[in-house]
């Protein structure tokens, strides 16, 4: 026997944590995973995510940003889940209007730069692949086909704001603000900014909020 047929035997899968289904068995012991038949959406708990909380209240789902010990800045998985949640309240009839928030006393920081040197910088096709969940996750927020409504209870800093922004309605918290700072790092928002801001408060103002990396508070962000 082949060694290729002879890993096919012998090898595993995880558990599934979307909702996939097992095909038909064959002959041999390998399993096979498929995409969904039709677009029919499930339980938060059938979803088993880690990084975000999902909880559905028909008419209202609300998804958390839940790394709330470093103030929900996301990584691969929080933004494969965010993703995957907008895609299930797209499919649920029943939901009609999405909020998004985070966990303790921030919205979102952005992304999570803490494995980046080793995870990505040296390995420029990883990053690429991080940068596809990236855009991914804000392209269907952004897209979901029903109301989204950002409550921001904490400061949206760069990826995070660009998240906020994704959304149709936001409310923010007093003491909270907004705040971009890649430019301050050699980078640009990539997550709309450059794009959307223009439209939400203008050319030159928008230019202003990401250039100058400056706190934008609630009361100023309310203009």
């Amino acid at each position: 026997m082949s060694s290729r047929r002879q890993a096919a035997r012998t090898s595993s899968w995880p558990p599934a944590r979307t909702r996939w289904r097992w095909a038909s068995r064959s002959t041999s012991t390998s399993q096979r995973l498929t995409e969904p038949s039709y677009p029919r959406p499930v339980s938060p708990d059938e979803l088993g995510f880690e990084k975000i909380v999902y909880e559905k209240a028909p008419p209202r789902a609300t998804i958390t940003l839940n790394r709330p010990e470093i103030l929900n800045a996301f990584d691969f998985q929080m933004l494969r889940e965010l993703a995957r949640a907008c895609e299930d309240a797209s499919w649920d009839d029943e939901i009609r209007v999405v909020v998004l928030t985070g966990a303790g006393r921030a919205f979102c920081v952005g992304a999570d730069l803490s494995s980046w040197a080793e995870d990505y910088l040296d390995q420029p096709t990883e990053y690429w692949k991080w940068f596809g969940a990236f855009k991914d996750a804000h392209d269907r927020l952004r897209e979901i086909g029903k109301p989204t409504v950002a409550r921001i209870n904490g400061i949206a800093v760069g990826g995070g704001n660009e998240l906020q922004m994704a959304c149709d309605l936001a409310v923010m918290v007093d003491d909270a603000f907004i705040r971009h700072v890649g430019p301050e790092h050699g980078s640009v928002p990539a997550g709309g900014a450059t794009q959307w801001l223009t439209i939400m408060v203008g050319d030159r103002r928008a230019r202003e909020i990401v250039l100058m990396c400056e706190e934008i508070p609630a009361a100023k962000a309310e203009e």
